[in-house]
């Protein structure tokens, strides 16, 4: 032990300071524990929900042939098929990707609140806050209603979508960046007024189209939709996206800390802030119109999960964002579940039921922020 004398308190300092690491490292190895409990737990319990969401429908299998069939199409394993192919179908054509993509559009809806979150230093913003998902409701709503983009047969409606998003993205960054700094203002008014002139945008394709059938896609669409899941390039691209979303995030969860906290810190920390907001910004973006573009807008996911991931692991945004990411995937997949079943033959928007768990939760947190103020 570093015996560190002062005209003070003499050599207690040198042992109130290894105390003190003594217990910074206590704490750390603690969090530590804890984080790996909980990704440890939510990773079983995602499997647990992905075999579920495969195996309850209209048609319902049990777990283990949904099992079977998977660790046949991705092992070889068994190498004997004992079910039937309308079985095989039901479970790994239809179900599987659907799956999939739920578990994917929910880690990225989590992930990319986490990181808005950090941004604009507010609690309660969501992807909802850059304009993305509403710039994706307006692509979406030209290809359904007009055609937009019918070049691209299949992928018509997701590259519509995509395009749309690009382009409200471009145009918040734009107003943002209009005073000569990206500044967590600049950033949640500019987000706000472009969300609400492309949903007004939106309103008015659908009011100006004849198309009774095509009007009640785009609502269904815009209260999202898992519908378009199947095996194909669109949910290669999402996974791509949301894996390299995550795997940021996770990198810079330092630099996210440090904007957390304010822009002065972040400075004394050896982050630019502005550009790293713009770096954020761009990457947040991309993320939220590539998911988007696949489910439809999808509300609260990204507003509630990040706050369940701190109050599990903490604020440290490097344990965060994994835990984030696979509550997320769970939550969107029970969701879907229920969206399926609840009242099948028919199908509930997947949004409905997010804003029926989310605006409850929503009410609890403005209660306790109110508190804290007080």
């Amino acid at each position: 032990m570093t015996v560190v004398h002062d005209q003070r308190t003499g050599p207690r300092a040198g042992r109130g300071s290894s105390d003190g690491d003594d217990g910074d490292e206590r704490l750390g190895r603690a969090a530590s524990r804890r984080t790996t409990a909980w990704l440890l737990g939510l990773a079983a319990a995602l499997l647990v929900a992905m075999v579920l969401g495969i195996g309850v429908g209209a048609v319902n299998q049990s777990p283990v042939t949904v099992v079977q069939v998977l660790g046949h199409h991705l092992a070889g394993w068994p190498g004997e098929v004992t079910w039937s192919v309308p079985t095989d179908s039901i479970v790994w054509d239809v179900r599987t990707p659907r799956v999939l993509l739920a578990a994917l559009v929910g880690a990225g809806l989590a992930v990319t609140g986490v990181a808005l979150q950090a941004m604009v230093r507010n609690l309660l913003a969501d992807p909802y806050l850059l304009g993305v998902n509403s710039g994706a409701s307006s692509g979406a709503a030209a290809a359904i209603l007009f055609g937009f983009g019918a070049g691209l047969g299949e992928y018509a409606l997701p590259g519509s979508a995509f395009a749309g998003a690009l382009a409200a993205s471009l145009v918040v960054f734009l107003v943002a960046r209009s005073g000569g700094r990206v500044t967590s203002v600049r950033l949640l008014l500019a987000g706000v007024a472009v969300g609400y002139a492309l949903y007004a945008l939106t309103s008015f394709l659908v009011f100006a189209s004849s198309s009774a059938e095509g009007a009640r896609s785009v609502l269904f669409w815009l209260l999202g939709s898992l519908g378009l899941a199947q095996w194909n390039g669109l949910l290669a691209v999402v996974a791509g996206a949301v894996l390299v979303t995550c795997g940021l995030l996770a990198l810079w969860g330092r630099r996210l800390d440090a904007l957390a906290v304010g822009d002065e810190t972040a400075r004394a920390l050896g982050v630019d802030p502005e550009r790293f907001r713009t770096v954020l910004l761009v990457v947040v973006a991309l993320a939220v119109g590539v998911v988007v573009s696949a489910s439809g807008s999808i509300a609260f996911v990204g507003l509630v999960v990040p706050h369940l991931a701190r109050r599990a692991v903490g604020s440290t945004h490097a344990r965060v964002v994994p835990v984030a990411a696979l509550m997320g995937a769970i939550l969107l997949i029970a969701a879907d579940l229920v969206a399926r079943t609840l009242l099948a033959p028919q199908e509930i928007p997947i949004g409905i039921i997010t804003s029926l768990v989310g605006a409850p939760f929503l009410l609890v947190l403005i209660r306790r922020l109110h508190a804290d103020v007080a």
